[in-house]
């Protein structure tokens, strides 16, 4: 049986000080039997005479109270037992805030979820001023609603407004921005957090009343509404209604502002349980769980000498990008190196505007701003790149270029032990690596645009990099804040070989008369942050006919593009690098929508007929995503379906709520997949045959997951 995590103290005989630490776990986390727990210890501090307050406090090193254990929610089976659940956590907020004394949250450390649902009962929350200081309420990053009382103290805390943008983002503050929130009323430094909680039992106006309206729009029933309907608006555009979290959190709140806050309660109550067993949550946190256990891999494995140095070759936008994550997040000496003064200038202005965007938001200080561009120096020549620990080249995706970055790297930099990276997006890392006399140092390391906001960073190995270097450039990305997957070496990798699938089949519904804006809102509407013809100006119309083309070389037609797709990039059309695409740069629509450069169809001889995409076509797109991550299974390109869901969310933008393309391939099932499948196949072609992971599934009538 788990030992207690509440732990009781007082301080002279009338301040009680209840302790959480859970000790089976790193993190404080709300558990179902902290309930009966929880209930104990407030009795026994309700039933002693004279008691002057209650401080409530964290006795973990870093961590206040990270939210609800997730496998509790996991175990929910039914939505009546997921009503229950948070009606149980209900009833603890209720207990603290009817206590006939002060009660103070002493916050150090994440305050997230269930955390903050919980000191939001208290009467007055004190935070510390540490980094590690973060208050939020990511629920609906997990296809959830606050279900402990959030939705309806929040609002009554800090205001509606306010409310809602933490709720429907899910986004962290920290204390400093909590503070001018409301959300904290005063913020210490670390050592003395707990003796200014204690101080707080005593302050006149410690207990508040809530704030139950006043602000110019929130004050009034019309201001609400429109309040409301903006928030509707803005979350309809960015979810495309496929995620019902956000809209349960509006007509929650909703309730609670029209009829009180009883029945908002009920009502979070009934709506948690709903959401708790839906399908958009479950591969939610499903996710979740997928990308902790990758970042535990990293934590966990054995430990090599830390990365202190990197150099990187090519000051551009993905150079300058590696660049900002290494000196921002890491915190690493870097070294850029590029062929004139002209490229490095503007590669340290690139990360000087991002420093600068990080203090405007208060992500860095200025002082540390100062710092991080201290770290960074760069140059023409190798001068400087001696002490690397990692060279990560980030050039023009050419062979025999990124070839001749390895000789002279190794005829320059004479460290032996100097890690060789390759942040290519397709080219075989054993080819390059076929340039050096040591190519166990030799690793791709595949970075995404914009590197500062894409969050993976897929490694790739090949039969002779050594399991140190390995090591060591996971650390580095977990360092970098990256979630890191490690892929074998083949064309395209992972990420590139399922995208390729994607997009071409985008370029043959196109040919076949469906429009550019179709084909980008079907895609979108089924999930896709981005549709796959604007992802394709984005990326340089060059670089992808490129990338199809090296596929198709050494993996098939299934690779091929219609014909005339070879057009726009003989008629210099790159995109938006150059303003020439399947979008125009010089004008934008209200909302700042491009408009679709329509002398695109006349360079291809297509009139566009289709001003609708269908499901199934959307379909088409996604199914051949899924079919050719299978492949790379079957082929040991992806170690694992947990690796490539994980790839294909968070390197691609695979929906989400969808789980990955191997948690789609099984909620279809393997047999209904196949199906679908060879229809296609017999319509449009061999592109369409199922992989052999997939048919051997549902020949055993299995799935991925088992």
């Amino acid at each position: 049986m788990s030992a207690n995590p509440l732990r009781l103290e007082w301080r002279g005989e009338d301040v009680a000080i209840l302790w959480i630490d859970d000790p089976d776990d790193s993190i404080n986390t709300l558990k179902r039997s902290m309930a009966e727990e929880f209930s104990a210890v407030l009795n026994e501090i309700a039933a002693r005479p004279g008691v002057r307050g209650l401080v409530f406090a964290s006795g973990k090193a870093d961590n206040f109270l990270a939210g609800a254990h997730l496998p509790m929610l996991q175990a929910v089976a039914s939505a009546e037992d997921g009503r229950r659940l948070s009606e149980l956590a209900q009833g603890i907020q209720e207990r603290i805030a009817t206590l006939p004394f002060r009660t103070v949250a002493a916050i150090h450390g994440a305050c997230l979820g269930g955390g903050l649902e919980l000191v939001l009962a208290f009467d007055w929350r004190v935070a510390s001023d540490a980094s590690v200081t973060r208050l939020g309420l990511p629920e609906v990053q997990l296809g959830l609603l606050p279900g402990g009382g959030g939705t309806q103290r929040l609002p009554r805390l800090i205001g509606l407004a306010k409310s809602l943008d933490l709720m429907l983002t899910g986004r962290q503050v920290d204390a400093a921005r909590a503070l001018r929130m409301g959300l904290v009323d005063e913020v210490v430094p670390r050592e003395v957090l707990l003796d200014a909680a204690v101080a707080h039992l005593d302050h006149p106006h410690c207990r508040r009343p809530w704030r139950l309206g006043g602000w110019l729009l929130e004050g009034n029933p019309l201001g609400r509404a429109l309040l409301f309907s903006q928030a509707r608006k803005r979350t309809l555009a960015k979810t495309r209604g496929l995620y019902p979290a956000p809209e349960s959190i509006l007509s929650v709140v909703k309730t609670g502002q029209r009829h009180g806050f009883v029945a908002g309660m009920q009502a979070e109550a009934e709506a948690f349980g709903e959401l708790a067993i839906s399908g958009q949550s479950r591969q939610l946190v499903g996710l979740f769980f997928a990308v902790t256990a990758l970042k535990k891999e990293v934590a966990g494995a054995p430990q090599e000498p830390p990365v202190r140095k990197i150099g990187i070759l090519g000051a551009g936008l993905m150079g300058a990008g590696i660049a900002y994550v290494s000196t921002h997040k890491a915190g690493l000496q870097v070294r850029l190196k590029d062929r004139d003064d002209a490229s490095l200038a503007a590669g340290l202005r690139y990360l000087n505007d991002r420093l600068d965007g990080a203090v405007k938001r208060r992500r860095l200080r200025p002082l540390q701003r100062e710092q991080a561009m201290a770290r960074v120096s760069a140059g023409t020549d190798y001068r400087g790149l001696n002490d690397a620990d990692i060279i990560i080249e980030a050039v023009y995706e050419d062979l025999e270029l990124k070839r001749s970055m390895v000789r002279e790297v190794e005829r320059h930099c004479r460290r032996p032990d100097t890690i060789f990276a390759s942040n290519t997006s397709a080219l075989p890392i054993s080819a390059i690596a076929e340039a050096s006399t040591r190519p166990e140092t030799v690793i791709g390391m595949h970075y995404f645009s914009p590197v500062e906001k894409m969050q993976l960073l897929e490694i790739v190995t090949t039969p002779h990099t050594a399991d140190a270097v390995v090591r060591r450039c996971k650390d580095l990305g977990r360092r970098q804040g990256k979630i890191v997957v490690v892929v074998s070496d083949g064309p395209g990798f992972f990420t590139s070989r399922v995208l390729a699938p994607y997009v071409n089949e985008a370029a043959w519904l196109l040919a076949e008369g469906v429009s550019i804006e179709a084909i980008d809102r079907g895609l979108m509407d089924f999930g896709f942050p981005v549709g796959p013809l604007a992802l394709l100006d984005e990326v340089g119309l060059d670089v992808g006919a490129k990338v199809a083309e090296s596929l198709r070389n050494t993996l098939g037609e299934r690779f091929s593009l219609p014909p005339a797709m070879g057009i726009l990039v003989e008629d210099g059309r790159k995109g938006r690098k150059n303003g020439r695409g399947f979008y125009r740069y010089d004008a934008k629509r209200p909302g700042g929508r491009r408009p679709v450069d329509p002398t695109v169809y006349t360079a291809l001889g297509v009139r566009p007929q289709i001003s609708a995409m269908s499901h199934e076509q959307a379909e088409r797109c996604a199914l051949l995503m899924a079919n050719e991550a299978a492949r790379c299974l079957g082929e040991g390109i992806v170690h694992s379906p947990r690796d490539g869901d994980v790839a294909a969310v968070f390197g691609l933008g695979f929906p989400p709520f969808l789980g990955g393309p191997f948690r789609w391939l099984d909620q279809l099932s393997a047999a209904s997949a196949v199906k679908r499948l060879h229809d296609l196949a017999a319509r449009h072609g061999e592109r369409f045959v199922p992989a052999p992971a997939l048919l051997s599934r549902a020949d055993e009538g299995g799935g991925f997951y088992g």
